[in-house]
């Protein structure tokens, strides 16, 4: 009997490395000699990386510029020409040294990034967007990768969302992408601006003020206007503040689902073949979980091959019936153990591989 173990991060607590690492050794407390296939997987976020390492590629470690300008050693992943971006790693929220800053935080470190890949050979990039600092529109990327962004005046802005609002002029002259693939892993469907974009959703969460969210979004509509109003609206554009808009509009980047890409990225299917059970899981299970997010996308490929799925978490807020929309056949989660989520949090990975247990003997025959 084989089982595939495929999760997403445990956030704050365990890595996808970790989760699935944990669920091995639980499985095989109970059935010794177990076939266990582990494949830590991510959706576009942070982990993205890790997952791809995990599953053979190579990580290679660049400076770049952090949210704030400061130098921070950022990795991306490769193998062959495809290296894997995850935006996050040079300019997530973790990489903000004092605080939030949701007017001048820019995404020149995740540009750095692809810039290093392709001039190290590499002419596939999957770039995995979520978890940023900034609502800048992409437009730090792109300065980074040989644009230009210019006012009235002819001089460069600064860095940061705010300062698009002066935007009179974008130079492209210095960017040379054209023989490089780009593909955006994302699970946000937003727009780039207006009451359901990247300012006014995702602002708040970045330090942005009513007022801020308001000056961002217009700022962001003046951006538009310039390097692709057609792309603004398209699903996906207001994906980590903008940068998906900047990817496609200018980059000319495809977009698909992140788990969707990133499940052929790592090779899920060849791991799948075989399997009699695959166990995936995230921190919580919540209505977020079914749109989009990992273990639905595991669940649904391996309902494809019709092989079950259960999964297991940190929490779960969903019932039963929406387990089962997902493909998810049962869920276990670390509060079925431990009420108290300080000790489920620092006592993870025990926990995680007690509940395991629980699991094997629920659907693994001896």
């Amino acid at each position: 009997m084989k089982v595939l173990v495929a999760p997403d991060k445990f956030k704050g607590s365990l890595t996808a490395a970790e989760v699935a690492s944990a669920v091995a050794s639980g499985l095989a407390d109970v059935h010794p000699g177990i076939e266990v296939r582990t494949l830590p997987v991510a959706d576009g976020g942070d982990g993205t990386v890790d997952a791809a390492v995990a599953a053979g590629f190579r990580r290679v470690r660049v400076p770049a510029r952090g949210p704030t300008g400061a130098l921070v050693m950022a990795s991306y992943a490769v193998r062959g020409d495809t290296a894997v971006v995850e935006l996050a790693e040079a300019s997530g929220l973790h990489r903000l040294p004092g605080g939030l800053e949701p007017l001048t935080a820019s995404s020149a470190g995740t540009g750095d990034v692809i810039a290093a890949a392709v001039g190290a050979g590499c002419r596939r990039i999957v770039l995995g967007v979520g978890g940023s600092a900034c609502t800048d529109g992409g437009a730090g990327m792109l300065t980074a990768l040989g644009a230009r962004l210019l006012d009235g005046s002819g001089h460069d802005l600064p860095p940061g969302g705010f300062a698009l609002s002066r935007l009179a002029s974008l130079d492209l002259s210095g960017l040379s992408l054209s023989d490089v693939d780009i593909e955006l892993a994302s699970d946000v469907d937003n727009p780039l601006f207006g009451p359901n974009g990247a300012a006014f959703v995702y602002g708040p969460q970045k330090g942005a003020s009513p007022d801020d969210v308001e000056t961002l979004d217009a700022a962001l509509r003046q951006w538009a206007s310039i390097a692709g109003p057609e792309f603004a609206s398209r699903p996906g554009a207001g994906a980590a503040g903008g940068v998906g808009f900047a990817a496609m509009a200018v980059l000319g980047a495809r977009m698909r689902p992140g788990i969707t890409l990133l499940l052929d990225l790592l090779g899920f299917d060849d791991a799948l073949a075989g399997a009699a059970l695959v166990v995936t899981g995230e921190g919580s299970l919540d209505r977020q979980t079914l749109s989009g997010k990992a273990p639905a996308g595991v669940a649904r490929a391996a309902a494809a091959k019709g092989i079950p799925c259960v999964a297991v978490s940190g929490r779960c807020q969903l019932s039963t019936g929406e387990l089962a929309e997902a493909g998810i056949a049962a869920a276990y989660a670390l509060t079925d153990l431990e009420p108290d989520p300080a000790r489920c949090m620092a006592e993870a990975a025990p926990l995680l591989r007690r509940l395991t247990h629980r699991l094997a003997v629920d659907h693994l025959r001896s």
